[in-house]
């Protein structure tokens, strides 16, 4: 079957990849369509040190073609969304509705593919550029199957890490005030996180003057190409600054332009050996600097939720997809998400 391989040299569209049959507790998916995420990227150049070779992908949809012993929630024929969660269910963070922080959902790497012999490590516990993946039970997310599985795939990744952020995270609430930097594939879901909370003022930020549509369409109430006219928008600061992009000097600016109790979100991913600074009296008036994995998600509640706002019109998936390329072309794909030509590029089988 295809797949999308990094060797550590170099990264490839296969055709000869193998995969294991489901075991206890395991679904077997076709995938339709993966969406390209700056961190399949980021094992590429380095800036996520993973072991060698893997399987990339990790924001995918598909349609179960079989499951093993014990799996119940899910049957052939099924569409769903791919969490990338491997979530053990029975330690006390996942008993406190905290699969995020299981142990066993963070550096664990299977090796359920093999090409030639040889076995390939399963990105984030999910490798959604291949024809088929395997994954734990509870990372297999059933959707109605009237939500397009391009579309679907977003919510494995994008929108649960994005909107999972604002809700689960940040918690913003009606009425406040909030900065994104970045207006990417995250920057994007965050701002529409913020709308469906009920933020008052939306203020997206992005050097790139031509994304201010878009951004303005998924709920921004103003656009800024530098963080420096922020204050002009908002004198005292905003009650909550995502930063999005993953550079130590937005990080800075970031907690720089938080109101009192304000919080600041970290979503960007920058190198694992990344220091930031900022001035520890600045956050003296109950300010906040909060890390953030995979949106503070619980895929099976959230997932779930995100397809009813979809199919009720109050979550944008559509319009995310602002492109979809042939696996072969996966080499066009991540040009044009390395140089911010799309929202969100989706390749599919």
């Amino acid at each position: 079957m295809r797949g999308v391989v990094f060797d550590g040299k170099r990264t490839e569209v296969v055709d000869d990849l193998e995969i294991r049959d489901p075991g206890p507790g395991e679904v077997l998916v076709a995938v339709a369509a993966a969406g390209l995420c700056h961190s399949d990227l980021s094992v590429v150049d380095g800036t996520i040190p993973f072991p060698l070779p893997v399987v990339l992908g990790h924001e995918g949809a598909g349609v179960v073609e079989a499951v093993g012993a014990g799996v119940v929630h899910v049957v052939p024929g099924d569409h769903v969304a791919l969490s990338t969660l491997a979530s053990c269910g029975a330690c006390a963070q996942c008993d406190r509705g905290r699969p995020t922080m299981c142990r066993k959902a963070i550096g664990m790497p299977g090796q359920p593919f093999s090409r030639g012999g040889t076995p390939l490590y399963q990105f984030a516990s999910n490798s959604a550029f291949a024809e088929r993946t395997l994954v734990k039970a509870v990372q297999a997310v059933k959707i109605p199957a009237d939500i397009p599985l391009a579309s679907a795939a977003l919510m494995g990744c994008g929108v649960v890490t994005g909107v999972g952020a604002v809700l689960n995270r940040a918690k913003v609430d009606r009425g406040d005030t909030v900065v994104v930097i970045g207006t990417g594939g995250i920057g994007l879901n965050v701002i529409q996180g913020a709308r469906i909370a009920g933020a008052l003022t939306i203020v997206a930020v992005d050097t790139n003057p031509a994304k201010e549509a878009m951004a303005r369409q998924f709920g921004a109430t103003h656009f800024l190409t530098s963080v420096k006219a922020v204050r002009e928008i908002l004198p005292s600061g905003a009650d909550h600054v995502f930063e999005c992009v993953g550079r130590t000097e937005l990080i800075r600016q970031a907690i720089d332009l938080l109101d009192r109790r304000g919080q600041a979100i970290l979503l960007g991913v920058p190198a694992a050996t990344a220091e930031a600074s900022f001035l520890v009296s600045s956050l003296y008036l109950d300010k906040s600097i909060l890390g953030c994995r995979y949106g503070s998600s619980r895929p099976q509640r959230d997932i779930a939720l995100y397809a009813e706002l979809y199919r009720t019109g109050r979550l944008m998936l559509d319009e995310l997809v602002t492109e979809t390329y042939p696996v072969e072309d996966f080499a066009k794909a991540a040009d044009d998400a390395h140089h911010g030509r799309v929202a969100r590029g989706v390749l599919v089988f």
